[in-house]
């Protein structure tokens, strides 16, 4: 079962929501994020968190979840909800925005969460965010951005393929050694890490 989130942060373009809409069997409000469905006249099955940014409207039609826990945030509440409805795949919006601690603790959540998954992605209207912590494999348009992060502080072992500026056996370092903005120049690309996590930024290559 294929799950779509919708988090508080940048609101997703519309063409980009509809289409991630066609392939989703569930779809979850992150407090907040049930308002930009909503406002889209797009009904969620649930809407779950702390209820701190959620509009309640006048009538609901949905399940609606008050998690009042302070030590998660309302990504990870919508996570463990997916995994309670037997989600295996999740794409997940709005992850992103305004509030850099907001985002950087996403991006926490989606490492805590990573290995519960098939596949968990990240989408915004520029680029895509999965972790890589061992190998990977994509497919993208010559140009298209990559970028990676050691999100644990070091990652070693790197091998890249298909970029403009590959690594072999290398390391990356928070704080002293990163690889931003490289680029994909063959039709498919892969990314290996020997120890380590990265997170990985792919341009949409619209």
């Amino acid at each position: 079962m294929h799950a779509l989130i919708i988090c508080n942060g940048f609101p997703p373009p519309e063409q980009l929501l509809l289409a991630e809409l066609k392939q989703a069997d569930l779809v979850i409000g992150a407090d907040g994020g049930g308002n930009i469905l909503l406002e889209q006249d797009i009904i969620p099955d649930f809407v779950i968190g702390d209820m701190d940014s959620f509009r309640r409207p006048d009538t609901i039609s949905f399940e609606l979840i008050h998690d009042p826990d302070q030590d998660t945030n309302d990504l990870h509440k919508a996570l463990g909800l997916a995994l309670e409805q037997e989600v295996t795949t999740c794409t997940v919006l709005g992850a992103f925005g305004i509030r850099m601690d907001h985002s950087l603790t996403n991006l926490s959540v989606l490492k805590q969460f990573d290995t519960s998954f098939d596949s968990l992605v990240f989408k915004d209207k520029d680029q895509q965010c999965i972790m890589v912590t061992s190998s990977y494999r994509g497919e993208a348009r010559k140009g298209t951005t990559v970028s990676l992060f050691p999100l644990s502080g070091r990652a070693e072992g790197i091998t890249t393929k298909g970029l403009k500026y590959p690594l072999t056996d290398e390391y990356l370092v928070t704080g002293e050694r990163v690889s931003t903005l490289n680029e994909t120049v063959e039709p498919s690309f892969s990314i290996k890490v020997g120890d380590g996590d990265l997170v990985v930024f792919i341009g949409r290559g619209e």
